[in-house]
């Protein structure tokens, strides 16, 4: 078999069991999206407006309503490709349709573990747990888990993360 024949996005890890996210993280980016597209959209109707007479916030919300449902679309799909997976010797989240995206995070480089929920998250009960490591900027995200869960993974992450610093 040639090196084409098998794309390189077919041979995630095999034999782990990926986390998925939780289903209402589709709601609270779509929500997102909707009243980031409506401020854009109101902005847009400005100069539409002036070039287009009382036609252009018509056209600004014809837009509006095309680019929510496109995202809307797509939110379900983008949510359904986040996952995340522990090992032994280190921790994986996956993600990305386009461009897709498998992060590996060895137990030893894992400096601080956040956890945030912003307005929207904590009106539908999610959090987002930040790994931060020891490269000068790199930081990996898993949004959308319960808050519970958020904790014992944070909780996994970090005792992990002393057990290995230990042994060095």
């Amino acid at each position: 078999m040639s090196p084409r024949a098998t794309p390189i996005w077919d041979l995630w890890p095999a034999g782990l069991r990926w986390q998925p996210m939780s289903r209402q993280l589709r709601t609270v980016w779509v929500l997102r999206s909707l009243l980031n597209l409506f401020i854009l959209a109101v902005l847009a109707s400005v100069p539409l407006t002036i070039w287009l007479g009382w036609e252009g916030p018509l056209w600004a919300l014809g837009g509006y309503v095309v680019i929510a449902g496109l995202r809307a679309f797509t939110v379900v799909r983008v949510v359904a490709s986040w996952g995340y997976a522990e090992r032994e010797e280190d921790f994986l989240v996956r993600h990305g349709l386009l461009t897709r995206r498998l992060n590996i995070v060895p137990y030893g480089r894992i400096q601080l573990i956040d956890l945030s929920a912003g307005p929207i998250e904590r009106m539908f009960g999610l959090t987002t747990v930040k790994v931060r490591t020891a490269a000068l900027g790199s930081t990996v995200e898993v949004p959308g888990l319960d808050p519970h869960v958020a904790a014992a993974l944070r909780d996994r992450l970090a005792v992990r993360a002393a057990e290995v610093r230990e042994g060095l």
